[in-house]
């Protein structure tokens, strides 16, 4: 074998062994495999798919303060016909409040709850949250049961920072104070000083003739 023929072969070597290789990872291959391009919760559990899950912090502008709110936002996919029915995070929440209530989840449709305004509101922080931390919580559905996800708090900064905090609850209407005292009804009153005043005059037209008969 010549010099040349030596080189043709160690080039058509170099050139074959990564494509060998790249089909040899077949669909296993790493580059073919889905990674979501964000810092967020991704879960799959019972054919319920989790994404984007993450809770806009509360103390970055300084709003933070313990029995505070704070949103969660997520999108998510059932493999079949499902519902959100509800949702808790012990420990960190004393509630967790669904807007318009639970939520139905056609198969296979991706359901986006990612605000800007949030559909899922954490209530009564135990403390503020800050970005950094995770929040166990607990998603219920109707047919796959109750999924535990921690989810990550993010700081509203950056592209978290046009996300919008939950919305203020309508406060209570204020209750009319009921009038204390009674006033009496005009016809009453009106019959009384009559009745009154027939008797004052009999007694006067009584009298009137008594002393006419006596001596």
């Amino acid at each position: 074998m010549t010099r040349w023929n030596r080189r043709l072969l160690f080039g058509a070597m170099a050139v074959l062994v990564p494509a060998l290789a790249g089909c040899e990872a077949g669909l296993n291959a790493p580059t073919l495999q889905y990674h979501p391009a964000n810092f967020a919760a991704n879960k799959t559990e019972n054919g319920i798919s989790f994404a984007n899950v993450f809770v806009v912090d509360t103390v970055t502008n300084g709003e933070g303060v313990a029995g505070g709110r704070a949103g969660v936002f997520l999108s998510l996919y059932a493999k079949d016909d499902d519902r959100l029915e509800s949702v808790s995070a012990p420990g960190t929440a004393s509630s967790v409040k669904i807007a318009g209530g639970s939520v139905d989840l056609p198969a296979q449709v991706p359901v986006n709850m990612g605000g800007p305004v949030p559909k899922v509101v954490l209530t009564g922080l135990a403390n503020p949250l800050q970005g950094g931390q995770t929040v166990p919580m607990n998603f219920t559905f109707a047919k796959a049961g109750t999924i535990t996800i921690a989810v990550p708090v993010e700081p509203k900064k950056f592209e978290y920072s046009t996300f919008s905090p939950p919305a203020s609850p309508n406060p209570a209407p204020s209750a009319r104070p009921k009038p204390t005292g009674t006033r009496a009804a005009p016809g009453a009153s009106g019959t009384a000083s009559n009745s009154v005043g027939g008797a004052t005059g009999s007694a006067t037209a009584t009298a009137s003739a008594s002393n006419s008969i006596g001596p």
